[in-house]
């Protein structure tokens, strides 16, 4: 896999694109499957770099898995897992935390190195560890490792600081094998927590209030492996609609739910853009004027930070000066001084960036610092005049899937 894209710019997108796999849902329901006992199926699972880097930790412990002739992933978990996540592995994906609660699940003990991923900030894992612990679990840091066992696990009320994704996660997987009764108090919303919820039910568990703040999970003594479909991605699809908007195309957006996408459609119609809902996908027409905005991310249902890089660069080439207050993460910025060399005006002060519209950007030789950094690049690139070479494309690959097939698809001119 190469790792630069080059785009030439100024030309407009049109045709249909269709969404794959969630990839924050795919990974947190691999991670899961390891508490089943049988064969897992799952349809939907984008072929990405995060994925692949997951299932070789899974291979290392000793799970067999396997992509079948119709792209379905098949997992077997066998008794004699083994429960750690190796430093080689971890290192590159932050997902890799979430095998916490569900080994933990399994074998009643857990060694995970710290997970690595996009530095986009610091993602702590105070509020994963706090969960677990309130269900009976021991858990020490020791030389970069957690390392967390389970002695007489009971069920127990856990009431999250902040509504952090994965520690929602986390405390879902291990509660759902956990005698008695769970509650996690201003638990995440996001639809990926009702996918794993789906999943583990289907399964056996017992659970209520999944995309609400308030989640009961009554524990269950075994879970079956069963078939199941992940979500469609909501952040690529929200990154297609974008490429609509900045170079005034015409997209029809296939394999979405839309209740999932509305708050990117608010901001994006905010800029001008035309979108509608066509027999189940999304058509999303840009004007080529694009009306500055004023953005802040919060948790689902707010507007979500994986989707802020991309609407920057969208709001590099507005009619005025928007404001985008970046309430998730702290590192989020990083695309900025790449903007800059493609000719974009923004300042950043702290948790805010104030973004000055221009008349248009031009190619420049830019680098991704992260997945989203990157996405946000190749939509500057789209608008911009001239080639855009865009280096550490792996960071795009781990989270997009054929997205050089798609782009072409939709009339992205490649450079090889």
């Amino acid at each position: 896999m190469r790792d630069s894209l080059v785009i030439e710019g100024g030309h407009r997108v049109e045709g249909t694109v269709k969404v794959s796999g969630a990839k924050n849902a795919s990974l947190v329901i691999i991670a899961a499957s390891i508490l089943a006992h049988g064969r897992t199926e799952l349809e939907n699972v984008p072929r990405i770099k995060d994925v692949e880097v997951l299932l070789d930790i899974l291979a290392n412990q000793g799970c067999l898995t396997e992509w079948t002739d119709e792209g379905t992933l098949a997992i077997e978990v066998p008794d004699s897992i083994t429960p750690e996540s190796p430093y080689e592995l971890s290192k590159k994906l932050r997902a890799s935390n979430l095998l916490l609660g569900s080994l933990l699940g399994r074998k009643r003990e857990a060694r995970i190195s710290m997970p690595g991923g996009c530095d986009i900030g610091s993602r702590p894992m105070d509020l994963h560890l706090k969960g677990l612990q309130a269900l009976g679990a021991t858990v020490s840091l020791e030389h970069g490792y957690i390392e967390a066992t389970a002695g007489r696990l009971q069920g127990g009320r856990v009431y999250l600081d902040f509504p952090s994704v994965g520690a929602t996660e986390n405390i879902m997987m291990l509660a759902s094998v956990t005698p008695g009764t769970t509650i996690i108090d201003n638990a995440a919303k996001e639809p990926e927590i009702v996918d794993l919820a789906n999943f583990l039910s289907a399964m056996g568990a017992r659970i209520r209030g999944a995309g609400t703040d308030l989640i009961k999970i009554e524990g269950a003594s075994k879970l079956k492996a069963v078939r199941y479909a992940v979500i469609p991605d909501r952040i690529e699809a929200g990154t297609y609609m974008a490429a609509a908007t900045v170079t005034g195309g015409d997209i029809m957006i296939e394999n979405v739910i839309p209740t999932h996408l509305l708050p990117i459609k608010a901001k994006l119609e905010e800029t001008g853009a035309r979108i509608t809902q066509i027999n189940g996908g999304i058509r999303v027409q840009g004007t080529g004027r694009i009306r500055a905005v004023d953005i802040k991310t919060l948790p689902y249902p707010g507007f979500p930070t994986d989707m802020q890089s991309q609407m920057l660069a969208i709001l590099t080439i507005a009619e005025g000066t928007s404001v985008i207050v970046e309430n998730v993460f702290d590192n989020r910025f990083q695309v900025v001084d790449e903007l800059k060399r493609m000719g974009a005006k923004i300042k950043v002060e702290g948790h805010t960036a104030v973004v000055e519209g221009v008349k248009h950007l031009h190619g420049a030789r830019v680098k991704a610092t992260d997945l989203r950094a990157g996405a946000a690049l190749i939509l500057a690139a789209l608008a911009a005049r001239g080639q855009t070479v865009i280096e550490n494309a792996y960071y795009i690959f781990r989270g997009y899937e054929d997205i050089e097939r798609k782009l072409t698809g939709i009339g992205v001119k490649l450079i090889n």
